[in-house]
């Protein structure tokens, strides 16, 4: 009985197909299918020096990236960086591009000032641009767990930046502060007086003033900033624990936004006039103390003479309490509490340049010792002893500038912005050791007579006339 059953069901079931196979087939359903091409790989160039292992490639977006993976610390920091600043305001717009980098982290997109500010908090990061007379400049550090999100908020800044009117108006007030402070400053009226003597139609030499800064608008701010920030003059740096393959869309999301190039006035070189000997410029401002600060030409870094200069400098007023004017007019005259020298190797303007403070009534004696200090120099140079001290301690203390990623990514821009070389971290060390006494001797005579030099004086200096100071001398 069951097994009739099923040959009945059996039967059944064998029509049923067999009726079913006579019926018209239906049209096979066409499905698309997206192909999707994997990205190109990253051509990562490696230099493996003693200083770090940096990775160097550019990112499909365009942006040209150094890149430093450091795995046991898990924070990135990374520095944008493009070729144009403040001197590259029109005239009469002076501050248009302080207040492009005021603006950055002051809203974007749907966040206004204090939902980014808020949201950069949330994620535990930070982010904020500035500007140099030649360079605009944006950073972040961010911890890598946040990256994505950190990265995409950076990335809002520059696509949709707001320029609000709340935080504009802001910038105008705190702008103004400054315009009504630098008066009484001794810094500013010292710099003021050296750039109208040595550059004045130089863009260097341009200031904000009240109609500069009551003439900017979150318009003009933001067509200055499209001119600054373009892809085509950004240059990146980054320290942290990431691959180049999870960097490079980080950076890509971020300049996606950008404009891919403009024009931007160029900045002409300043060549330092030659000086007649004069007294020093005198700037009135009633206080005990005066400032006194000096200035003549320097080189710069291509030049040979830049290095022997660097470690020259150390023992002239660069070592602190190690440099001789600190000895001589602080420890041994008493006429400062610190004074100080510089070597700026500047694209457009190379210095050598120095300053400090001193009772008006010891001006003019002050002035006087830094004369004959170089004139010290210039005549019997730095001993052994000196030139090996300088270049154990600016070779020893070198590292103490890499302790983060923050500085680290920093560094590596330097090194971008003045083209030293991917190799300039490992030939620092040598090019300070390879330098002799007879190169910083030489430099020394060339570069250190004070009839070079200009002198400022901001205060109420006495004694600094040629005819005043030979009086109290015979006195």
């Amino acid at each position: 009985m069951r097994i009739a059953t099923f040959a009945a069901g059996l039967l059944a079931a064998t029509s049923l197909t067999a009726c079913a196979s006579l019926e018209t087939p239906a049209e096979p359903e066409v499905v698309a299918v997206e192909v999707v091409e994997e990205p190109a790989p990253l051509e990562v160039t490696v230099h493996s020096g003693d200083f770090a292992e940096i990775q160097q490639f550019t990112t499909p977006g365009g942006a040209s990236v150094w890149l430093v993976s450091e795995p046991s610390i898990p924070i990135l920091s990374f520095n944008m960086s493009w070729k144009g600043g403040e001197a590259s305001d029109p005239e009469g717009l002076e501050g248009l591009t302080d207040a492009v980098t005021y603006h950055m982290n002051e809203g974007a997109g749907d966040l206004d000032s204090l939902g980014f500010q808020t949201r950069m908090e949330d994620l535990n990061m930070s982010f904020g641009c500035s500007a140099s007379n030649d360079w605009t400049t944006c950073s972040a550090s961010m911890l890598t767990d946040n990256a994505d999100d950190a990265m995409a908020l950076v990335a809002t800044a520059f696509a949709d930046p707001r320029f609000d009117d709340v935080p504009f108006e802001r910038f105008r007030r705190e702008q103004q502060v400054g315009l009504n402070t630098r008066e009484t400053n001794p810094g500013f009226l010292a710099w003021q007086a050296q750039s109208q003597a040595l550059y004045p139609d130089h863009p260097y030499a341009r200031i904000k003033t009240e109609e500069s800064i009551a003439a900017l608008t979150p318009e003009l701010a933001k067509e200055q900033m499209r001119k600054l920030m373009v892809k085509d003059r950004l240059l990146v740096t980054a320290v942290g624990a990431v691959t180049p393959e999870e960097l490079a869309p980080m950076i890509d999301e971020v300049i996606a936004g950008l404009p891919e190039t403009s024009d931007i006035p160029e900045t002409p070189d300043i060549v330092f006039p030659e000086l007649e000997p004069a007294d020093p410029i005198v700037v009135e401002l009633p206080q005990p103390q005066s400032l006194v600060q000096f200035i003549g030409p320097g080189m710069t870094r291509e030049d040979p003479d830049f290095f022997p200069a660097y470690v020259l400098n150390y023992t002239y007023g660069g070592g602190g309490f190690e440099s001789r004017l600190m000895k001589v007019l602080r420890v041994e005259k008493g006429l400062t509490y610190g004074i100080y020298t510089s070597v700026s190797p500047g694209e457009h303007m190379q210095s050598w340049s120095g300053g400090g403070q001193t009772k008006n009534e010891s001006a003019g004696e002050f002035i006087q010792g830094i004369k004959d200090e170089m004139e010290d120099f210039v005549q019997n140079g730095v001993t052994e002893e000196e030139l090996s001290d300088a270049k154990a301690y600016l070779t020893g203390s070198y590292p103490l500038g890499f302790d983060s990623n923050a500085k680290i990514a920093s560094q590596m821009m330097g090194v971008r912005q003045e083209d030293l070389g991917i190799d300039y971290f490992d030939r620092r060390n040598d090019m300070v050791r390879a330098v002799t006494l007879e190169d910083v001797n030489r430099v020394a005579k060339e570069y250190l007579n004070p009839e070079d030099y200009l002198f400022i004086a901001v205060g109420q200096p006495e004694g600094i006339s040629a005819e005043e100071f030979e009086t109290e001398a015979e006195e």
